[in-house]
């Protein structure tokens, strides 16, 4: 199924928690919606699944709509599974009872019951494990219950909040491949709410950018990475140096930058304009080499086969940060050349 929001605004008080979101999911997308806390994912995903109503604009499921305002379809006849952070079992069931929990609820006969819970357990690799309590079971076994539940009850859309947010760095890894996994076998669009911009690259088909209830950007995770649109975006995706340049011409979506100590030539946004402007330089783009243009050893961070290294350029008022793979030392003086970089509008 697809998803179409139009100018959806949600309000707690006078606080917007969505204020005039419009976005269009295409069927079978893997779609990440990214943001800092409180932001409004959250709400977002409420929404779309029902269990908030909006103040204003239009939801529509596949063209059907579901939520406007004075109109609110109930989250039981939108045909959408929730993943809540939270994983929401009941304690009190098995895993196969869990599973089969939303066939039961919508009548189906016993042989069907079995025979679905037996394919989504399999699908989730947990079927070793079908008699056991959600208490039993480790916190990434316990999301792919839900995901499994899911899988179940047929949903065409897949909601997810934040589901990974609860398990560790080395289980979180293992289940992003589980989520995409899941995703392949069930062909369902799928909304996944994160704060964490490694899971969204990971995963994502296309990524929402969110900031105080609005949508800042929508892209693929390497466009929203290489080519963000504003100073907000290029700060919150990925890593790198903004740097406050005058752009002097743009001429076939390269634009001549005046960075003060140098002038480069980097890729911009057909519309880009002269004057006032930044310029993204991420750490892979900034290399040593035997010419280029002098710089000092700040500081550095061993981050396993790497370092990430902070350079002083004379004339330029902040550290710039690259990645390299020998091990430097601060103090030491380097010689480093620009090869790419991305206009930012002012």
């Amino acid at each position: 199924m697809s998803i179409q929001l139009a100018s959806v605004t949600k309000s707690f008080g006078s606080h917007k928690a969505l204020n005039d979101v419009s976005l269009s999911i295409e069927p079978g997308t893997f779609f990440v919606v990214l943001g800092p806390s409180g932001c409004g994912k959250s709400t977002l995903l409420r929404a779309i699944a029902g269990l908030e109503p909006i103040d204003m604009g239009t939801i529509s499921l596949s063209g059907k709509e579901v939520a406007a305002e004075g109109q609110h379809l109930p989250p039981e006849k939108r045909r959408v599974g929730v993943v809540f952070q939270s994983y929401a079992l009941w304690p009190h069931m098995s895993v196969s009872g869990n599973v089969a929990f939303p066939l039961e609820t919508a009548g189906e006969t016993r042989a069907k019951v079995q025979t679905r819970v037996a394919e989504c357990l399999e699908a989730v690799s947990l079927t070793a494990f079908q008699k056991r309590k959600p208490a039993e079971l480790s916190g990434g076994q316990r999301q792919r219950v839900a995901l499994a539940r899911c899988l179940a009850q047929g949903a065409d859309i897949v909601l997810m909040d934040e589901p990974l947010a609860n398990l560790d760095p080395h289980l979180r890894s293992a289940m992003e491949e589980e989520l995409a996994s899941f995703h392949k076998a069930s062909g369902a669009t799928t909304v996944f709410i994160t704060h964490d911009q490694h899971e969204a690259m990971a995963l994502a088909d296309r990524i929402a950018v969110m900031w105080d209830g609005k949508i800042l950007q929508i892209d693929d995770p390497d466009l929203l990475y290489r080519r963000p649109n504003s100073r907000q975006v290029a700060s919150f995706i990925g890593r790198g140096t903004l740097l406050p340049v005058t752009v002097r011409g743009v001429e076939a979506g390269i634009a001549k930058v005046d960075l003060g100590v140098m002038t480069l030539e980097v890729d911009c946004a057909p519309d880009t304009k002269t004057g006032s402007a930044y310029l993204l330089l991420r750490p892979e783009q900034l290399v040593t080499g035997t010419t280029g243009i002098g710089a000092v050893v700040q500081r550095r961070i061993y981050r396993g086969g790497s370092w990430d290294v902070h350079v002083h350029v004379q004339g330029i008022n902040q550290p710039l940060l690259m990645q390299l793979h020998e091990k430097v030392e601060p103090g030491d003086a380097l010689r480093i050349e620009v090869r790419g970089g991305w206009v930012v509008p002012d």
